[in-house]
C-alpha cells in the first residue's frame, strides 16, 4: 500500500505485515492516518489520486455555504474513522476550487466521488449519514 502523508504530502510506502494504522511518515513523522478528512485543494487531489496505491480515494466535494455539506461535515469525520486505512477520505471545496469540482462533472452538492487507482469507481450526491457513507462505500468497492 502506498499513502500520502496528510501533514506533508511524501508518498508513505506500507509494509504488507505491519498494521497501517500505526504507520508513520518517513519524512515528517506524523501519523499517516489521523481518523479525519483532509481538506485538499487541486494540487493535493491529482497527488493523492497519483500516488495512492492499494488503498481507496473517497472526496467529499461541499462548500461552506451548502447546509446539507455542513449538515453532512461530521457524518463524513465520523466515516473516516470507520473506513481508514483501506480509504484515504479527502474533502474539496468548491467554492475555493471550483476547477476540480467542474472538471469531475460535479453537479450537486454535497458530492462523493470514489476513486480506485486513480479512476472514479462511483458518486453519489446528496446528504448521508456516517453509516450510509460507510455502507455505500464498502458496497461501491465491492
Amino acid at each position: 500500500m502506498q499513502i500520502v502523508c496528510s501533514s506533508c504530502g511524501a508518498a508513505n510506502r506500507l509494509p504488507e505485515d505491519r498494521d497501517p494504522a500505526a504507520a508513520r511518515c518517513g519524512r515528517c513523522k506524523s501519523a499517516v492516518f489521523t481518523g479525519l478528512p483532509i481538506e485538499v485543494d487541486a494540487a493535493g487531489l491529482d497527488r493523492h489520486r497519483r500516488l495512492t496505491q492499494g488503498a481507496a480515494v473517497l472526496l467529499d466535494v461541499w462548500a461552506p455555504w451548502c447546509g446539507p455539506c455542513r449538515a453532512m461535515a461530521p457524518n463524513y469525520a465520523a466515516a473516516a474513522g470507520k473506513l481508514e486505512p483501506g480509504v484515504r477520505l479527502l474533502k474539496l471545496n468548491s467554492e475555493a476550487h471550483p476547477a476540480p469540482a467542474s472538471a469531475l462533472g460535479v453537479s450537486g452538492i454535497p458530492a462523493l466521488i470514489l476513486f480506485r487507482d486513480n479512476a472514479v469507481v462511483a458518486r453519489s450526491a446528496g446528504l448521508m449519514s456516517a453509516p450510509q457513507i460507510v455502507d455505500w462505500t464498502r458496497r461501491a468497492l465491492g
